[in-house]
């Protein structure tokens, strides 16, 4: 099964996400701010990444535009997963790289069919 990188800064959002990918049978890896999940996606190099938007130092979308980018990451996708649900933040999110975006609480299914879609 897939490596997969769930960068969160709220504890409950992380553990979350974290049940439904190791519920699907993947790995996880996790960080807990914008930066920490770059430095992490370099290193042990996911094969997909969920990312918040609202977190402190560097947001979700400096990240993935960091990830997507960066030679060495740029072929990891990005699902955003966030409580912001403006059309205008998911057009903002695309243009920076993302795969993906699924608003929270995210629904189960909604969001593993996502990650199934993601890694082909």
């Amino acid at each position: 099964m897939a490596k997969i990188l769930v960068v969160d800064d709220s504890p409950t959002q992380l553990t979350n996400l974290v049940k439904i990918v190791e519920s699907q049978g993947h790995s996880v890896v996790t960080a807990t701010n914008g930066m920490e999940g770059v430095d992490k996606a370099r290193a042990e190099q996911p094969d997909l990444i969920l990312m918040d938007v609202v977190m402190p130092e560097l947001n979700g979308f400096q990240a993935t535009r960091k990830i997507t980018r960066d030679p060495s990451t740029e072929n990891i996708p990005v699902i955003l997963v966030t409580t912001k649900d403006q059309e205008t933040d998911k057009v903002w999110g695309e243009r920076q790289g993302a795969f993906g975006y699924v608003v929270k609480p995210p629904v189960e299914a909604e969001l593993v069919a996502m990650i199934n879609k993601a890694l082909g």
